[in-house]
């Protein structure tokens, strides 16, 4: 029976998806059960918004309020991130929120990604990012034992939860996996510099290419080299970036070469993006300029800074560290799913 070749709802489909989906209900439930017991508040925001999250490589989808008057139109993306919003919240006086929302970005579609999945993102006020650890531990064993599964899956590879989860900076994964000090390519942490890191990549038989910049070769080297070690065995938190990709984190303070941020991987796929956050407005828009200053750059366009959220961070956004968890990933390790849209109840359709 060529059950690959039905579409989506066909009877013989949904059988060979059913296991799965019971999984990611029982995960649902299981994970607003944690929130409940953390004391935190459920919240829902918008998806469209004037900013859709300001990540120079992620792609948003477009589309036009018309208001009462056939003139009166204005320029709206789905968000990439419910992030802006839930930090207006926090500004409102809410201390801990978490979030199961849909979110949307363009150009993305592969086994572990989908136009609109769903983001598990959740803060903290008078947290530090080390604190979402603890979250990360305590959340992945609840929801896994709610499914019924002890191993995170993903093919063949492993990766155990229960068993101590190990925590490595990014300087660390370099110099484990390939060799490389990667902060040394960095004399100026805020403006590392790509000619160094060529050729600390050449020696280690890693080529640079024409017009790479010092991130494009830091991502290239990160995915041959690095990822895919990363989460075997056990989860791995992926800690301390450089500065220079501190995103919408603050620096550490003991080492202002780097900053508050670590991603969580398992079976080497990414999961989540955690940060200490940033709370200073001037510096944040200076980021979010030159960010779209390289997404002009790269791909010809660049998306509005939601001037409402720096107005909010100049009021005052308190100390607290956020997360953002792919939910559906975390299903499909624990469902050992080939891909993502065999742990979703239905994919976005296909032109």
């Amino acid at each position: 029976m060529k059950t690959r070749t039905q579409p989506w709802w066909h009877p013989d489909r949904m059988a060979l998806r059913a296991a799965n989906l019971k999984a990611r209900g029982a995960m649902t439930r299981a994970l607003r059960r944690w929130f409940e017991n953390e004391d935190f508040e459920e919240v829902e925001t918008p998806a469209l918004q004037v900013s859709p999250g300001l990540e120079p490589h992620l792609m948003a989808f477009a589309t036009e309020l018309v208001g009462s008057h056939p003139d009166d139109r204005l320029t709206l993306r789905l968000h990439t991130s419910p992030e802006f919003t839930m930090k207006k919240l926090l500004v409102a006086g809410l201390p801990r929120i978490f979030q199961l929302a849909h979110v949307y970005r363009n150009g993305e579609r592969s086994p572990t990604h989908s136009p609109e999945f769903a983001m598990l993102e959740w803060y903290r006020v008078g947290a530090g990012y080390r604190d979402l650890m603890d979250d990360c531990i305590g959340l992945t064993r609840a929801l896994c034992a709610a499914a019924g599964v002890d191993i995170l899956r993903r093919g063949d590879l492993t990766c155990d939860p229960l068993a101590a989860w190990e925590v490595l900076t990014v300087q660390e994964a370099f110099q484990r996996h390939v060799g490389i000090d990667l902060l040394a390519t960095a004399p100026d942490p805020a403006r590392p510099d790509v000619a160094l890191l060529a050729q600390a990549a050449e020696a280690v038989g890693i080529h640079a290419h024409a017009g790479d910049t010092w991130e494009d070769l830091f991502f290239r080297i990160s995915l041959d080299r690095i990822e895919p070690h990363l989460g075997m065995g056990r989860p791995t938190f992926l800690t301390d970036y450089p500065v220079s990709m501190a995103a919408l984190s603050r620096p550490k303070p003991e080492d202002g070469r780097v900053a508050e941020r670590f991603e969580l991987y398992a079976c080497g796929v990414e999961l989540a993006n955690a940060f200490g956050e940033l709370t200073d407005a001037a510096v944040q828009k200076a980021r979010f300029e030159a960010d779209m200053d390289l997404k002009q750059a790269l791909y010809g366009e660049r998306y509005p800074i939601d001037a409402d959220f720096l107005a909010a961070l100049e009021f005052g956004l308190p100390d607290c560290a956020g997360i953002a968890l792919g939910f559906d990933r975390l299903v499909m390790l624990a469902t050992n799913a080939a891909a993502i849209d065999d742990v979703l109840w239905a994919p976005v359709a296909l032109p």
